[in-house]
């Protein structure tokens, strides 16, 4: 199969023809029909992630339609359409029989434990429990860019925040992850105040429905801010970009009892950023970490979607070739494009 291989950290990849990926009897193999770019694809290709064993082939947001299928596979056959949690379960520890796939204590994720969705071919583990139907009506470019971004806000607004109509929620970095979760809050009936230091992105949000759209530019206390726009702070908020700034910003949006929830991944330079205690402790505060959706929550949000609640189309930027992935792939530490990258096979 064609795909992207990394065979340095932080070295351009190349397209080259590789070896297909090979069914696992608790598995299936996907052709994939469309994949996102995603930030985290990015922290892969620089060798933040310990899991990844070069060479490489990353991606993790992806739909596709199944082309082969483990013996001891049941609810799932060749040709039907899926997407995939990037975090597939095992099936057998406590995580995954409480039902929290997303925390697995042995999980996989394309793209990241193994090669990933670059590629015309991509390997899911234990199909049965990780594995999505897609809808009929959905297609596959959309279905991709639900990816991490979006299932991921999705949790975080709506399980871990536990947002509700009339709170204030404030979003802290207005890409993927970000313009997800406002489109999910604004659903829920929430107040949003979406920050960012770009103003076309913050154009976006507004016509997501963000009640308040922030430039951080120049601000010196974005949190100070905040709670004066809100009459005490936020109910609570997300840092869906990762940077000490926006996780400390975040935490200093809040109101008493608020919740800050670390979506964002925190790596390298940002892996200790100076939490605020003091007030976390005084106003008893609570930081939340958020990370992926289990399969099993697939169905409320898939409803919203087909309802026309949430149409996470409208946050689709731009479509790409396999071979244009590369440069979006490299470039996405400095990328300034608006709204979610997919690429197209």
């Amino acid at each position: 199969m064609k795909a992207v291989v990394i065979e340095q950290f932080g070295k351009r990849p190349t397209i080259q023809s590789v070896t297909d990926p090979i069914v696992h009897d608790d598995g299936v193999v996907i052709e994939v029909k469309a994949t996102g770019v995603c930030r985290s694809d990015w922290h892969g290709f620089v060798g933040h992630d310990s899991d990844i064993i070069l060479p490489h082939v990353p991606g993790h947001e992806f739909a596709g339609v199944i082309a082969a299928v483990g013996k001891n596979v049941k609810r799932f056959a060749v040709g039907d359409r899926v997407t995939v949690p990037f975090v597939a379960g095992c099936g057998d520890c406590p995580s995954c029989h409480s039902g929290n796939q997303q925390v697995c204590d042995h999980q996989s994720q394309p793209g990241f434990t193994h090669w990933g969705s670059f590629a015309e071919l991509v390997a899911v583990h234990h199909a049965d429990l990780n594995l999505v139907h897609l809808p009929q009506t959905m297609d596959f470019t959309t279905a991709a860019s639900l990816g991490c971004r979006f299932v991921t806000s999705y949790r975080a607004v709506i399980d871990q925040a536990k947002i509700k109509a009339g709170q204030w929620l404030c979003v802290h970095g207005c890409g993927g992850v970000g313009l997800s979760a406002i489109m999910i809050a604004v659903a829920a009936g929430a107040n949003v105040i979406a920050i960012d230091v770009q103003e076309d992105k913050l154009a976006l949000a507004k016509s997501l429905g963000a009640a308040i759209c922030l430039n951080a530019t120049g601000v010196e206390d974005v949190g100070a801010v905040v709670r004066d726009l809100t009459s005490g702070g936020a109910h609570a908020s997300i840092d869906a970009l990762g940077a000490t700034a926006t996780c400390v910003n975040s935490i200093n949006s809040l109101r008493k009892l608020g919740k800050h929830i670390q979506v964002g991944l925190m790596l390298g330079t940002h892996s200790l950023p100076p939490i605020p205690m003091g007030r976390v402790i005084a106003n008893e505060l609570e930081i939340i970490g958020s990370h992926g959706m289990q399969a099993h929550r697939y169905d409320d949000m898939m409803t919203l979607i087909q309802s026309g609640r949430l149409a996470p189309e409208k946050l689709i930027g731009r479509t790409i070739d396999l071979e244009a992935s590369i440069d979006a792939l490299i470039g996405m530490e400095n990328n300034r494009d608006v709204g979610v990258t997919v690429v197209q096979l």
